[in-house]
C-alpha cells in the first residue's frame, strides 16, 4: 500500500510540474503564433507518460486555458474563456506583464462583493467570527510597528470578513480574492509609496460589524476599498482617440 501511495504522489507531482509549465508558458504568450505541442510531442517534452500528459492536459481544460478535442487536438482557448476564478490561472495572470487594467477587474469585483459580504458580516457573524476580524485588525497594527507581516494580516481581515458574512458564495471567493490581494496591496502601497495598509480604516470596517451596524459596515467597506480602486485607476494611461 504504501508503495502505491508513493507512486501516485510522484504521478500527481509530476502532473502539476507539467501544468505549472505550460500554464504560465500559456498565459504569458510563450505559444502566441505557434501551434500547441501535440500530446506526444509533450511525452517528449517531459519525458513524462501519456496517462499524466493526459491528466495534465485535462487541468488545464478544467482552468479553461486549452480545449481538446478528437481530430483537433490540443489547443489553446480564448483569454475570455481563461477561468480567472482559478487561483493558479489568476496568479499567473496577474504576475505577466502586470497589467493594471486586469487589477482595475479585480477591484471592480471586490467593491460588487465586499460591502454586501461586510453588511451581512454585521449582521450574521458568530462570536469566533468577530474574534477574527478583530484579531486580523490587531495584526494589522502590530504590522504598522513592525512586528507582523503587513500583507498576510491584511489579506486575514479581507478573508475573515468574507467567512463572517454567512453567505455561501461570498466565501467562496476568499481563496480567489485572498491569492489576488497578494498582489494589488504590493502594487497599491507602492503607488502610495507606503508600507503598510491603513489599520485604521480596517478597524472602522470591524468597529461598525462588532456593533451589529450592517449600514455603516457596508459604507466603512466601500470607502475603504474605492481607495484603492480610484489608486489603480489613475495609474491606468487612457486611450488615444
Amino acid at each position: 500500500m504504501a508503495v502505491v501511495s508513493r507512486m501516485g504522489s510522484a504521478m500527481g507531482n509530476a502532473t502539476q510540474a507539467i501544468v505549472q509549465t505550460l500554464g504560465t508558458a500559456i498565459v504569458t504568450g510563450q505559444y502566441d503564433g505557434q501551434p500547441f505541442p501535440s500530446e506526444k510531442a509533450l511525452c517528449e517534452q517531459f519525458a513524462a507518460a501519456r496517462t499524466i500528459v493526459r491528466e495534465a492536459v485535462k487541468m488545464l481544460a478544467a482552468k479553461g486555458l486549452i480545449t481538446s478535442r478528437p481530430r483537433q487536438g490540443i489547443r489553446i482557448a480564448s483569454e475570455d474563456d481563461w477561468n480567472l476564478f482559478d487561483t493558479d490561472v489568476l496568479s499567473w495572470l496577474l504576475e505577466r506583464r502586470f497589467s493594471p487594467e486586469l487589477l482595475l477587474d479585480f477591484m471592480e469585483m471586490r467593491l460588487a462583493v465586499e460591502p454586501s459580504a461586510a453588511a451581512l458580516a454585521a449582521t450574521h457573524a458568530s462570536d469566533a467570527q468577530k474574534a477574527a476580524i478583530r484579531e486580523a485588525v490587531e495584526r494589522m497594527y502590530a504590522a504598522s510597528r513592525g512586528e507582523e507581516d503587513d500583507l498576510r494580516a491584511d489579506v486575514a481581515f479581507h478573508v475573515a470578513v468574507l467567512e463572517a458574512s454567512g453567505n455561501r458564495f461570498f466565501k467562496q471567493t476568499r481563496v480567489m480574492i485572498a491569492t489576488a490581494l497578494t498582489i494589488s496591496i504590493r502594487y497599491t502601497n507602492r503607488v502610495k509609496g507606503v508600507a503598510h495598509a491603513s489599520a485604521q480604516d480596517h478597524d472602522t470596517v470591524a468597529r461598525a460589524i462588532l456593533r451589529g451596524e450592517p449600514v455603516l459596515a457596508r459604507t466603512a467597506m466601500h470607502n475603504l476599498l474605492e481607495g484603492a480602486f480610484d489608486l489603480v485607476k489613475s495609474q491606468i494611461t487612457p486611450a488615444k482617440p
